[in-house]
């Protein structure tokens, strides 16, 4: 039996073995790094620097941003320096603080989203209360406890996981060190302690999933009572975003967590994984900015005011129509 102790690096998947395809990958890699840096960053400072979205919605989707930009960039950077560097090597320790922080932000997501589907409920099924409910202290409460939410959770994954012995090598079927493929290195008695604290965590998000479909299930039936069309189109033009999102984040993670062996492969874990670790980041902002008229015009402020030069806002983007 292998101690974990005893292993001092893991060997992460390549993707090809000839040096064109290496490149190939590192350069793809860039490109969708470059591409969510660009679109959460502009999100982020469009909402920070425009006083007009300092509101609980757009303070929601600050905090939506930077949890997309963090979990990116923790595994991104390191597989591309592996095929740039042709080599699959990862520390044992590097390999646990990737595990740690990437668990950490696609959690402490999933909870902001939750608290962002309490918001729409208040905003479209209370409105009168919106301002009591949903105030400035516990807008930061709300997203301090996802955050919170999310490392106390991937303290508790992180170090179960860490403290186990490894009997099956230190190769990994995997861009990036997954959580459930480091399962699979265990041995198969701590195999099912595993497996009981991903038990209970699948009621903690069954229970966050329940709240936000009860949450919509609210909402739509509160839009549909709308009289007017004008006040219908403006209410699901604030919560179809956040509705993508959501089911775009649990349709791939749970599909990676719950897909049957039979139809387990290489190749499949591989796209799974790219679904649920890259989709999200870098369709977030896509989602909000088509979506959102108001943000839309913001962007479009911001970047007149740093490129006045170079960039014409559209007539019609000013006007609100």
């Amino acid at each position: 039996m292998s101690n974990a102790s005893s292993i001092t690096e893991f060997l992460l998947l390549a993707f090809a073995d000839t040096r064109e395809l290496q490149l190939l990958h590192f350069w793809l890699f860039l490109g969708i790094y470059l591409a969510v840096l660009l679109g959460n960053g502009l999100i982020i400072t469009t909402v920070a620097c425009d006083h007009h979205l300092h509101t609980p919605m757009y303070f929601f989707l600050l905090n939506l941003s930077l949890l997309d930009l963090g979990s990116i960039s923790i595994i991104l950077p390191k597989s591309m320096a592996n095929s740039l560097w042709d080599t699959r090597a990862i520390s044992y320790r590097g390999c646990a603080a990737q595990v740690f922080l990437f668990v950490f932000f696609i959690s402490a997501e999933y909870f902001l989203l939750t608290v962002m589907a309490y918001d729409r409920y208040v905003a479209i099924c209370k409105p009168l209360h919106y301002g009591t409910l949903m105030g400035s202290r516990a807008c930061v409460h709300m997203a301090a406890a996802a955050w919170a939410g999310g490392f106390l959770y991937t303290v508790l994954h992180t170090a179960n996981t860490f403290s186990i012995p490894f009997c099956q090598g230190n190769s990994l079927d995997q861009f990036f060190c997954e959580l459930p493929q480091i399962v699979m290195l265990s041995c198969s008695d701590v195999y099912l302690r595993e497996f009981r604290l991903l038990v209970f965590s699948g009621f903690v998000f069954l229970g966050c999933f329940v709240f936000i479909v009860l949450s919509y299930v609210q909402i739509f039936r509160a839009v549909l009572r709308i009289p007017s069309e004008q006040g219908r189109h403006k209410a699901f033009s604030t919560c179809l975003p956040h509705l993508a999102v959501v089911s775009l984040f649990l349709i791939t993670a749970l599909f990676s967590c719950l897909k049957p062996p039979s139809i387990s492969s290489p190749s499949l874990n591989l796209v799974v994984a790219g679904l649920y670790s890259m989709v999200p980041p870098a369709v977030n902002p896509l989602i909000y900015s088509l979506r959102n008229q108001e943000l839309k015009v913001a962007v479009w402020k911001l970047m007149t005011e740093c490129f006045p030069k170079t960039v014409v806002c559209p007539s019609s983007s000013t006007d609100g129509s």
